[in-house]
Parts: structure tokens; C-alpha cells; sequence
């Protein structure tokens, strides 16, 4: 039998948890991992090869904004939401098992909701749920939606039971409707349920003008039907009380689809969506059945477990870190760029992610082939002003100002990046005009990039990039790069054979300082800022603090 492409066929494994036994529906799910395991599955890596920082800016260009697809660090609660979503799948199977009966139990009492249009009826009253509810809740940008993506990409999306004729939806995933109506929700269910199976419910159920109870009932026999693993609820804050009929209405039909369907249940939101799970003890029992996670950005503070030595964000931004394609990088992150890293972006995931590739794009731009406070800074000021005020708020720790601002959003960010890589773009052939026979090859290109980024600073470069092009087309870029160096040591030689004029190296003017390595003086004044060069020199353990010298030894 053909399947279609998103599906497999079930392959049982024997549970070694002895409730779990003898469920094809836990036995046919991936075995459950350690927590090494799980951060190596959830792991995002970018492919860094070291040889293209001397790329060409627009090839590192499209390089570095990968990163904001490939890129993921798990973290400590990233792991606990994995192991939740493992538990309550498997939990929420014990009491529906294809095997022993109880889920045509259940999918009995669903005919009976459906014929009569309530969800509080039922034909047999020894059904029983195991099924558990998540509220998981952190303002936009901190990781919700890419980590449960990431989680739920470990499961098999439908299985098919040969044994039994039956197909198991392990876990769908629906986004909340903006006009916020339990209506529209339950129309983006059976929607994802039909993209997930090819079916057509969402024709053969909406188009019949159904009323809202009715949905709810064709809504819950649909999960029941498939036994789908875990519904999650993302974006729960569009939910409008007035919409939906009332806090207790909505609330009533989840700890249905809980407690009595026996579907585990997921609510994802951003801090606007506490008000609907806090409006009384009861609500708030219902939406935190196996707890409520609250994600709050990174912290930038030690924890003390384990003997942890480096905080969450130390390890974070050192892994993040490698991820340069700067000509002039520092490999080791100093303690004042993290500092200032952290500030602007509050540890709030995806603004530390999108200023870290935005500040790469706009060095190549100016050539300061490097990260610096100051380009942090002037980053931030120009592209990131939209989350301005949601930052402000995270800085005040004032939970009704962050509340306020609950929806970090950062607009027309693929214009921003756009925009940043045209200008690196427009830079580089620029470049390559005032290196004249340079322009439009690209192999000439790439070994100037190359030589440029190991130093190779002479004004003969262009002429001996064109010499050794023309000698020696057949040699591979290292070989050439090797002769070039050789040439450049023996400058006085090449100066006879080729009756190329030496040319006096121009005096580097103050606005080019920023372009020299890290370890020069003059490169130090020119990030000093506000703070001045002697603070600057100071911050950089160039200049010997007797101060500090004399408290030490006495």
C-alpha cells in the first residue's frame, strides 16, 4: 500500500515501562532519549568553513543570514519542554489504547456528542482520561514556536497501523485565529488536520454552517478519530473572551478536550494571555494541569548548579560567537562586547540571534571586517527601533510595562537584511572598480579577499594578483596564494623581472583606523568614543593601573 509522503508505517518497539505496554500507539513512537541525546537532536549547526571569511562580501552576505535558520542552541528549558511533550503524549495514550477497546469508547461517546450536540454527554461511563494541559507563555522572539517546531519534528507527524486499519496523527500544531473566535479555531483545526492527512474536513464540516457546539462536538470525535498525540495551541493570546463566548465557555470546552476526550493539550502565548488562565483558581488549574512554563529571556548571572562556572548567556553568545565571517575577527569574545551584547538585546533569543548576523552585514559594509561596542550600538540604533520600547521595558523589570509590550516583533526584518547585503554588494564593486582589471573576475576577487584578510597590504597587489593569473591559470587558489607571498618577501626581485615601479605605501589617514588589527593602538583610539582613549587603553589592559597595583600587594 502506497502511503502518502508525510506518513510511515508503524514499527513496534516493546515498551520498557510497564503501562506503556502493549499500546501500539507508545510502541510505534521514537524511544525516549537522554539529555544528551536531546540536545544533540534539537542542535542547530550553520556550516562554517573557515576559508570562506575571504569569500567575497556578497557570498558571506548570504552565508551569514543563514544563520538565522540554522543556528539553535538548546537550553535548560528548552530540554524540560522536550521531556514534557514526551510524557504527555504517552500519558495521554495510556487511556486510549487501540488495542484493549478504551478508544472506541471514547469515539462512541463522540458519535453521541456529535448526534446531540453536546459536549458533556456520553454512552460509556468507564472511559477515562490520562491526557495532561501545558501553558507555555514568554513574550515573542524568546524561542516558543522554532523550539516546539524543533520538538515535534522528532516525532513521526502520522503513523499508519496496517495490523488495525487505522492512521494516528501523533501530534498537529494550529495557530490561534486573530479575530480570536472559538469558530475560527476549530476551522484552522480541522484546516491542519486535512493539510496533515489529505483529507477534506474542513469542507465537509464548515461549508454545512454548522453552529459552535456542533463544531466543537465534529472537533473533538476528528481528534478522537485519529488519536492525535498532542493539539498544540500557538498564539492563545488572539483569543477574544467577548468572541468566544466568555472565559468559562472557552475554558469549558478545553478541559473537555482534556478531561474528557483524553487530548493532551498545549497553550502557547505571549504574556497578554495569562489574563484568560488567571481569571480565577479553577481557569488557572485547567490551563496549568502539568504546570505553566514561563520563559523569560536569558539571564546574564551565574547559576549555581552543578559548580556551573559560566553562566547560560556566557555559553550561549561563546557558541554563537564562532559563527563569524569577519576578515578581522577576534576569536575569543571580550568581556565589554558581551557586556554590551547582552544589554541591547536583553537576552531576548531572537534579537540576540538578528543583532549578531545584522552587525556581521553591516562590517562587511564598512570594512571594519569586525564586532565592536560601537557597531553593536549604531546596529541597534538603526535597525532594531521598531523593539525599542519592548527592550526599554525588559530593562525596567517592570512586569506591567513588559506586559504592555508583550509582542516583540521586529518589522520587514528580510527588507533590513536586504538592504544591508545590496550595501555590502554596491561596497564590493566599488572595490573592485578602484582595483581596475580586477572588476568583474571573480577568481581575481576572491585571491585579493584572501591575501587582503592575511595582511598581504601593499599596493602592488592588484598587479601581482594580475601577474600570477596569467602565469599560472591551471595552479588551485592556495598555490597562488603561496607564490604571491613568496613575490611579496622578494619585492625587490619581482621589481627586476616584471619592471613594475615600487610605489610608497600612502600614510594611513584617521578615518581608515578602524580597519586595523585589533592589537594596534591606532585601532584601539578609534573605537574609544565617548569614553575617550586613555578609558579605552585602560578597558584593554594596555595601560599598567598602579592604583589597582598597590591594593593588590598591600
Amino acid at each position: 500500500m502506497a502511503l502518502p509522503t508525510p506518513m510511515i508505517e508503524a514499527l513496534y518497539h516493546e515498551a520498557t515501562i510497564e503501562k506503556y505496554r502493549g499500546n501500539p500507539f507508545i510502541e510505534t513512537l521514537p524511544p525516549t532519549m537522554s539529555i544528551s541525546e536531546i540536545r544533540d537532536g534539537l542542535r542547530g549547526e550553520a556550516h562554517f568553513v573557515h576559508s570562506d571569511i575571504f569569500a567575497s562580501g556578497q557570498e558571506r552576505a548570504h552565508i551569514i543570514t543563514s544563520l538565522l535558520d540554522d543556528f539553535f542552541q538548546p537550553l535548560a528549558q528548552h530540554v524540560q519542554l522536550n521531556e514534557k511533550i514526551s510524557l504527555m503524549i504517552r500519558q495521554g495514550y495510556i487511556g486510549r489504547n487501540l488495542s484493549d477497546g478504551s478508544l472506541n469508547s471514547h469515539m462512541q461517546n463522540g458519535y453521541e456528542r456529535v448526534m446531540q450536540g453536546d459536549l458533556s454527554v456520553f454512552r460509556f461511563h468507564h472511559t477515562k482520561s490520562t491526557a495532561l494541559s501545558l501553558s507555555l507563555i514568554g513574550c515573542s522572539g524568546s524561542g516558543k514556536t522554532t523550539t516546539l517546531n524543533r520538538i515535534l519534528s522528532t516525532y513521526p507527524p502520522v503513523i499508519f497501523h496496517e495490523t488495525y486499519n487505522f492512521t494516528q496523527v501523533v501530534y498537529l500544531k494550529v495557530d490561534c485565529p486573530h479575530d480570536g473566535s472559538l469558530k475560527s479555531l476549530c476551522i484552522n483545526f480541522f484546516r491542519a488536520l486535512d493539510q496533515a492527512l489529505k483529507t477534506d474536513y474542513e469542507i465537509r464540516y464548515t461549508r454545512k454552517r454548522h453552529g459552535i457546539e456542533t463544531l466543537l462536538a465534529l472537533m473533538s470525535q476528528a481528534a478522537t478519530s485519529h488519536a492525535i498525540g498532542v493539539l498544540v495551541i500557538d498564539e492563545i493570546q488572539h483569543l477574544s473572551r467577548s468572541h468566544s463566548g466568555g472565559v468559562e465557555k472557552m475554558m469549558n470546552f478545553f478541559v473537555t478536550l482534556v478531561n474528557t476526550i483524553g487530548l493532551p493539550v498545549i497553550f502557547v502565548g505571549t504574556p497578554k494571555a495569562r489574563p484568560i488562565f488567571e481569571m480565577d483558581l479553577r481557569s488557572a488549574r485547567r490551563g496549568a494541569g502539568f504546570g505553566a512554563l514561563l520563559w523569560e529571556p536569558m539571564k546574564n548571572e551565574i547559576q549555581e548548579k552543578a559548580g556551573a562556572s559560566r553562566t547560560e548567556w556566557q555559553a550561549f553568545t561563546d557558541t554563537l560567537w564562532k559563527y563569524q565571517w569577519l576578515q578581522k575577527r577576534d576569536e575569543k569574545l571580550a568581556s565589554e562586547i558581551r557586556e554590551c551584547w547582552y544589554d541591547l538585546s536583553q537576552g531576548v533569543l531572537d534579537i540576540v540571534v538578528k543583532l549578531f548576523v545584522l552587525a556581521q552585514l553591516r562590517a562587511i559594509a564598512t570594512g571594519l571586517e569586525r564586532i565592536t561596542t560601537g557597531l553593536l550600538q549604531k546596529v541597534y540604533e538603526d535597525e532594531l527601533k521598531p523593539v525599542h520600547p519592548m527592550l526599554s521595558a525588559l530593562r525596567s523589570n517592570d512586569p506591567e510595562r513588559i506586559a504592555e509590550y508583550s509582542d516583540l516583533v521586529i518589522p520587514d526584518i528580510d527588507m533590513r537584511l536586504l538592504r544591508l547585503r545590496e550595501e555590502v554588494e554596491k561596497n564590493q564593486v566599488e572595490a573592485s572598480q578602484k582595483q581596475g582589471f580586477l572588476c568583474g573576475d571573480e577568481r581575481a576577487q576572491r585571491l585579493y579577499a584572501l591575501l587582503s584578510g592575511m595582511g598581504c597590504e601593499t599596493s602592488l597587489l592588484p598587479e601581482l594578483i594580475k601577474r600570477v593569473l596569467d602565469q599560472h591559470p591551471e595552479l588551485a587558489m592556495p598555490e597562488l596564494v603561496a607564490i604571491v607571498l613568496d613575490w611579496q618577501k622578494k619585492e625587490n626581485k619581482f621589481e627586476h623581472e616584471s619592471r613594475i615601479p615600487m610605489k610608497k605605501t600612502k600614510k594611513l589617514q584617521t578615518k581608515d583606523w578602524h580597519t586595523l588589527d585589533s592589537d594596534d593602538l591606532r585601532f584601539t583610539f578609534s573605537q574609544a568614543g565617548e569614553k575617550g582613549p586613555y578609558q579605552a587603553l585602560k578597558q584593554g589592559a594596555v595601560i599598567f593601573d598602579i592604583d589597582v597595583w598597590l591594593r593588590d600587594v598591600s
